[in-house]
């Protein structure tokens, strides 16, 4: 039986180039299992054999787990750590999750055994192939692939990609409507290796963004050499989508570079995305030019600018409306996606209107909360005024600027914005920082009303805190926290000078 096993390692090693170990565990499961049928399917059983003559030794184990472990379930294949110590000739330095043994009656390598053994060895070649096969791609997620269909079912497409590998493009991956035949040549973006229980499988995708994105390196040689960038993308598969370009030398169309001579370049990636329509959107560091560029095919002829919630109004011509959203939302979503803006989308008029309507409101704020008149309410609107908090806080250096306006009328401005403020505030029921606080040098609007919620409303307040009461207070160092309190404390200092 030595022999056999000897003989069976050699043959299944040297017929499948797998490594003699890995056949001499599946001999090991084999005769675990075979020796479980015989003694009770109950038992945990490990079998032992010697690399070199073939022998093999069978011992019944038991995991060792803590005595109120409430985790204890079978004695057949647990003992509790007091037993197991207790147990003759057991060692002294027996643990919890260690294993207790006793050697038992080994079962021959018969024909049940071989059967059984043959069954794992198969299994474990299989995910042994597999797996070294798959571990030259594990390097290369992020590449694009190609393959031939080798078969398609209802978890997706399969490619052969050569020297016994294979890919699958699961449904969810593949692009809307597309048909696929076998042994037609496919393209795919390597998204991961995924471990599945009958082991690793080598995952592609049409449909992700990269996908596009690496064709258009693949077609356009500028992009590989550095002098054109991707600066972001976006799709709809199947339908259409939008890239994002910029050139690195001033003497470089990026647009042109990207489509091709009478477009060859783009309508190959095209075909490659079974039809799906690429627009090849020119980047620009002004924001609001770039949501124009990533608007197109619409026109677009104005543009509200919403920095805080970042947002845009876009008005287009009434007629071009339909073409500016795009069918189903297609058009500005795309452009929202690849700008990172939430774009709002209307006709002039309509956003004439808003703008109006907020202004409007914007004006009778000041007006009610600031009693001024209209005069003053518009010339703050014009300025770019929208808020209470922008008058009351605003820097004092930026109100001077506005020549409609005076010291006196600045400083009367401020203290009825900060009025109107505090009265809301109490109506809320909200902690409102001192003035002192508020124009303390190095302070701003946003961390003296943190510290109020905390109840430090003054200098006095902040003074008598240590650095660390302030450290958990997002975008606070200690070199900030020192010097703002350095800072509440000087009052003290120069009354020690004063006395």
């Amino acid at each position: 039986m030595s022999k056999e096993i000897l003989y069976v390692v050699d043959a299944v090693s040297n017929e499948k180039s797998v490594s003699k170990d890995l056949i001499f565990e599946a001999v090991e499961t084999a005769l675990a299992m075979a020796t479980r049928k015989r003694f009770g399917m109950h038992m945990d059983v490990r079998v032992s054999v010697d690399r070199e003559t073939g022998d093999y030794t069978t011992f019944r184990r038991w995991l060792v787990i803590d005595d109120e472990d409430p985790e204890f379930e079978s004695p057949e294949r647990q003992i509790l750590l007091s037993y197991a110590t207790a147990k003759e000739g057991a060692s002294e330095d027996i643990a919890i999750g260690d294993y207790v043994e006793e050697p038992i009656e080994s079962v021959e390598f018969g024909r049940i055994a071989a059967q059984t053994a043959k069954q794992v060895i198969v299994s474990k070649v299989r995910e042994a192939e597999r797996e070294r096969v798959v571990s030259g791609y594990r390097d290369r997620v992020g590449e694009l692939l190609m393959g031939s269909v080798k078969r398609v079912d209802r978890k997706g497409v399969f490619l052969d990609l050569g020297e016994n590998a294979e890919a699958l493009i699961p449904r969810e991956e593949m692009i809307p409507r597309e048909m696929t035949h076998n042994g037609t040549r496919m393209r795919g973006y390597l998204k991961e290796i995924r471990q599945e229980p009958r082991g690793p499988m080598i995952i592609l995708s049409r449909t992700d963004t990269n996908f596009l994105t690496e064709l258009m390196k693949l077609e356009v040689p500028e992009i590989n050499q550095e002098m054109i960038d991707i600066m972001g993308a976006a799709r709809d598969p199947g339908a259409r989508a939008k890239v994002a370009v910029r050139a690195n030398l001033p003497n470089i169309d990026p647009v042109g570079a990207c489509v091709g001579m009478r477009g060859s370049r783009i309508q190959t990636v095209t075909t490659e995305l079974n039809g799906e329509r690429v627009d090849i959107v020119l980047w620009d560091e002004d924001i609001a030019t770039f949501v124009m560029n990533a608007m197109a095919p619409a026109e677009v002829l104005s543009i509200v600018v919403d920095e805080d919630n970042q947002s845009m109004d876009i008005g287009v011509d009434q007629e071009r409306l339909s073409q500016a959203i795009g069918k189903g939302g297609q058009n500005v979503r795309l452009a929202s996606e690849l700008t990172g803006w939430t774009l709002n989308v209307m006709s002039v008029e309509d956003a004439e209107a808003k703008t109006l309507a907020e202004q409007q409101a914007i004006l009778e704020l000041f007006s009610d909360k600031l009693d001024v008149d209209e005069d003053v309410a518009i010339v703050l609107v014009e300025e770019g005024f929208s808020t209470l908090e922008e008058v009351a806080y605003v820097a004092r250096e930026e109100f001077l600027e506005i020549e409609a306006f005076d010291e006196e009328i600045i400083d009367e401005l401020r203290n009825r914005a900060r009025t109107a403020l505090l009265t809301e505030a109490i109506v809320q029921d909200a902690p409102i920082p001192a003035d002192d606080l508020l124009d303390m040098d190095g302070m701003d609007k946003d961390l003296a009303y943190v510290l109020a919620a905390r109840e430090v409303r003054t200098m006095e307040d902040l003074a008598e805190l240590a650095v660390d009461e302030l450290l958990d207070i997002d975008g606070m160092d200690e070199e900030r926290a020192a010097a703002l309190i350095m800072t509440a404390r000087a009052p003290w200092f120069a009354e020690e000078q004063s006395d």
